[in-house]
């Protein structure tokens, strides 16, 4: 009986591969290892086993695999279930969901080896080009791919290598090799044969001429002595005062014996020194409210206003649940957050906390990976942004999720485009853990979900130490700007106030959604303004390296002297973003320290933990920032806000677009005067009577609520009906305008009224290609399921017309 396993490969196909195995390897594979497999003509991929089994596939015949690349297991059973929920759910393929879920280290890559043919061959026949590469191989047995790139120096070098193989010069093989490095540490120890004491006597009189390697001799037994723990090479050159090369000599000698061991690349040093905190009678409270939830519900929801420490209730919280020897999972929606939060729980739980990002290296999170997969005492707790959802949870007991109305959570491209916050209720479901969602601002989906009783809801209403919510107070500059009482972008009360909070030691945070220096350049003679090659949309000047920038495709060129069109130099921008802000601030306060937080100045690793740092130890006055600072983060000295300008939230168009601004608007109040002092905000806008700013500045989530939720039953939007959002890519666009019109006809066939679109979104042409939307609306009462196949079907019928297959086709399913 011959046997076969399915193996999920990283690639966007619909069903699973099968590969026949012996029945050795039959015996000791097992669901979750990776194994290398040929794919296609010449491709080795890494794979995960999905399943064993004895039926061979009817269609074509099975290869044999590559080889196993695992001991045991990295992706456990639950995880599987999981990637089947996603590819189901977000209608994509376990393929997109494998690229995304494993750590880019573990997807082993298969790199072209080309070495010189046995036979040799007449050289008169080969080109320049070609001749250069043979030659190369005379003195080196093998190149790569991009080593005939470097001798060639050009990009595109198949073609040589296809007439070299033609003309049997070459032959070309597949290499797999694996990304992970272990990082090993260098120690060293006394031989063994220096053990007894007469041995070392001797030793000490030999090197009584060797002054310098006496002394690290020396040294190496009091270092031993002191810490009684192994010494590292790195620790010995220090204490010791002398070089690697002395050590060295040493090790060569025979005197002193290396050895290494693996480490993890990110370790913490310090103690979990720090008792938790005592709690406030309404902490205590919303305490017993969310353990008393989850006797009835395995979600919760925590509406808790900004500053009132929904922090503390939940390191209480993971507390118990590590007492009960269970992982916990924390998730936030920014990496800004993590770097304030890690320090908080390390303080608490030291070395059980464990941190996974994206800025982290694939090193990194190659080690984060293999510490959950073990359940290791250093992954206890796991602090992390979307992706960590994925990581090979054993024992999961407890799923956080900070700031859950956040929009950062749910991923956008590539597939799979899950919703982290979503995803985390259905992993709890699969480990029976319990769901935490925490925010002061709920989005209308869980509040809405609390009101049907799906989640149980607790709220807290009252911030720490009884401090008084922000006075937020709106500032009409339409009205600022007829008496010419603006200086730049700045209203004179908003200087005022500024100036006032300076005087009294305290921090100030300015507030502009836009990053760069004003986002369209203008010839004030013939109105022309610089647009993108690739996108339509104008060009961005970012100021500090004077060039104008697309956001959408990353197109840059160097800021333009003169008007392309007219050639006139009177040249003028048009709105503003966080740099003019950081540079009018400068200019009205020269005294104090200015800094800018956006996604241009957080680019490193500890991007975010150097200003958050800063602002933290007061060496920054005033902040100017994008909505990386509104959440969540909790500064001590932030006595004053300001929102720069409300209305260009207001008015984007996104059914969501009001719902989002209040959330935005009282996220970034919720900065100021969070101890003694009673914070104030300042909303600049030429609207102070939108019905949303007068909620913002009442706090008032209720009435918003209840405003937005009557939009949404009247315009039958989520969470009333689901939605799936289609969009349609084509660089030509005819050949994308009649796709559209081609598939939501299709659809109108089966969903009738609940189809919109054909459109073409705001932003109509990103990267040179062409965008056509599609939204289908789906009732309550109609299945989910049967929706997605009846999509699916017309998706296959639309691949099998010849002139739409070049039109690639997104399902977002929850697009929002």
């Amino acid at each position: 009986m011959q046997n076969f396993i399915n193996v999920i490969i990283p690639i966007p196909l619909k069903k699973l591969f099968t590969y026949s195995i012996t029945p050795s390897e039959a015996e000791f594979l097992k669901t979750g290892m990776r194994v290398a497999v040929p794919f296609g003509k010449s491709k080795i991929y890494t794979g995960i086993v999905a399943k064993i089994h004895n039926d061979a596939p009817v269609a074509y015949e099975a290869k044999e695999i590559h080889q196993i690349l695992d001991d045991a297991p990295i992706v456990n059973d639950k995880q599987l279930k999981l990637w089947q929920w996603i590819s189901k759910y977000y209608m994509c393929t376990l393929g997109d969901v494998m690229r995304a879920a494993l750590p880019s280290a573990f997807i082993l890559e298969s790199e072209t080896i080309i070495t010189k043919h046995v036979k040799t061959i007449d050289e008169s026949i080969l080109k320049d080009d070609e001749f250069l590469v043979y030659e190369a191989l005379q003195h080196q047995s093998s190149l790569k791919i991009h080593d005939i790139s470097n001798i060639l120096d050009k990009k595109n070098v198949l073609p040589v290598i296809k007439r070299l193989i033609e003309k049997e010069a070459i032959s070309v093989e597949e290499e797999v090799y694996e990304k992970y490095k272990p990082k090993l540490v260098r120690y060293v120890k006394l031989h063994a044969n220096f053990s007894s004491e007469t041995e070392l006597q001797k030793l000490l009189d030999d090197l009584s001429r060797a002054p310098k390697q006496r002394h690290v001799i020396m040294t190496l037994f009091s270092v031993s002595a002191s810490t009684k723990k192994p010494v590292k090479v790195s620790d010995l050159s220090t204490e010791s005062d002398a070089s690697v090369a002395i050590i060295k000599a040493l090790i060569d000698k025979g005197i002193l014996e290396e050895y290494h061991i693996q480490t993890d690349r990110v370790q913490y040093k310090g103690d979990d020194n720090e008792v938790t905190k005592q709690l406030n009678s309404y902490q205590k409270t919303a305490l017993n409210d969310i353990k008393q939830s989850f006797n009835n519900y395995n979600v919760t929801l925590l509406h808790g206003v900004t500053s009132s420490g929904k922090t503390e209730v939940y390191v209480k919280l993971i507390e118990e649940a590590i007492g009960n020897n269970k992982q916990v999972l924390y998730l936030l929606p920014e990496i800004a957050l993590t770097t304030q939060l890690v320090t908080r729980l390390q303080n608490y739980f030291g070395e059980q906390v464990a941190i996974f990002h994206s800025k982290y290296s694939a090193h990194e999170r190659v080690e984060v990976w293999n510490n959950v997969l073990q359940n290791s005492a250093k992954a206890k707790i796991v602090l992390g942004a979307r992706s960590s959802i994925f990581l090979p949870f054993n024992n999961l007991g407890l799923i956080i999720v900070d700031e859950e109305h956040e929009q950062s959570f749910k991923q956008f491209d590539p597939a799979p485009r899950y919703h982290a916050r979503d995803t985390a209720v259905v992993l709890a479901n699969l480990h029976e853990a319990k769901t935490l969602l925490g925010s002061a601002t709920p989005s209308l989906e869980s509040y809405f979900n609390a009101k049907q009783n799906k989640y149980g809801f607790v709220e807290i209403t009252k911030r720490y130490n009884n401090v008084l919510m922000p006075d937020i107070e709106l500032v009409d500059i339409k009205d600022k700007l007829k008496k010419k009482r603006m200086k730049g972008h700045f209203s004179d009360k908003l200087i005022e106030e500024m100036a006032e909070t300076l005087k009294e030691g305290h921090q100030i945070i300015l507030f502009q959604n836009r990053r760069g220096f004003s986002p369209i350049v203008e010839c004030k003679t013939c109105g022309h303004s610089p647009q993108c090659p690739n996108c339509d949309v104008s060009l961005t000047y970012h100021q500090y390296r004077n060039q104008l920038r697309c956001h959408y495709c990353g197109y840059v060129v160097g800021m333009i002297q003169d008007c392309n069109a007219c050639g006139s130099q009177d040249l003028d921008s048009k709105g503003f973003g966080t740099e003019q802000i950081e540079e009018e601030v400068k200019q009205l306060f020269p005294d104090y320290k200015v800094a800018r937080m956006d996604l241009d100045t957080t680019r490193g690793k500890y991007g975010y933990e150097k200003i958050i740092t800063a602002l933290e130890q007061q060496e920054i006055d005033i902040l100017v920032g994008t909505q990386m600072l509104t959440k969540g983060l909790d500064f001590r000295n932030v006595k004053l806000v300001g929102i720069m300008n409300a209305d260009n939230m207001l008015n984007f168009p996104d059914f969501r677009a009001h719902e989002r601004s209040f959330q935005l608007m009282l996220q970034v109040s919720g900065r100021a005067g969070r101890t003694e002092e009673r914070g104030k905000v300042l909303i600049q806008t030429y609207n102070p009577y939108h019905n949303i700013l007068q909620q913002v500045s009442t706090n008032n989530y209720i009435d918003m609520f209840n405003e937005q939720m009557n939009d949404r039953y009247n315009y039958k939007y989520p969470p009333i009906y689901k939605q799936i959002k289609i969009t349609l890519k084509h660089k030509d666009y005819n050949t994308v305008d009649a796709a559209s019109i081609w598939f939501a006809k299709s659809l109108r066939q089966v969903f009738s009224e609940h189809v919109l679109g054909p459109e073409s979104p705001p932003i109509s042409r990103i990267r040179n290609q062409f965008h056509k939307n599609i939204l289908v609306k789906i009732p309550k009462k109609q299945s989910l399921f049967k929706t997605k196949e009846a999509i699916i079907k017309i998706n296959n019928s639309f691949l099998s017309i010849k002139g739409f297959r070049s039109v690639k086709l997104i399902l977002n399913v929850d697009n929002f």
